[in-house]
């Protein structure tokens, strides 16, 4: 069973917070399956930016795959410019921000 874009977003955020990291919704989107967007910043002027994996948004446990949009040494400038392409083509899109210092928010590239 494949969680709502909303609930998806809120349960990662609480995650985040347990694990001492802090984050925060920059753009709400479609509340049942709008796609998700995690930028990771590092703050060291570095981010990585997650998106929804083409094909298969989900495996076969139901958890959502990701693909690396743009990775250090990429800007968060940078990554905001391609975030903004991502809106003027799909409007229903979350952006998400999670800030990181040393990994990737426990996000997974897929395979």
């Amino acid at each position: 069973m494949r969680l709502k874009s909303g609930f998806w977003v809120s349960a990662f955020l609480r995650r985040c917070m347990v694990d001492g990291m802090f984050g925060a919704v920059l753009r709400k989107g479609a509340e049942e399956a709008g796609a998700v967007y995690i930028l990771v910043n590092h703050l060291d002027g570095t981010c990585h930016l997650f998106g929804p994996s083409p094909g298969a948004s989900h495996d076969e446990q139901g958890e959502r795959r990701w693909i690396i949009e743009a990775s250090p040494p990429q800007s968060p400038v940078d990554a905001t410019a391609l975030i903004e392409r991502r809106i003027r083509f799909d409007p229903d899109i979350w952006i998400v921000e999670v800030e990181d210092r040393h990994g990737t928010a426990g996000l997974a590239q897929a395979p």
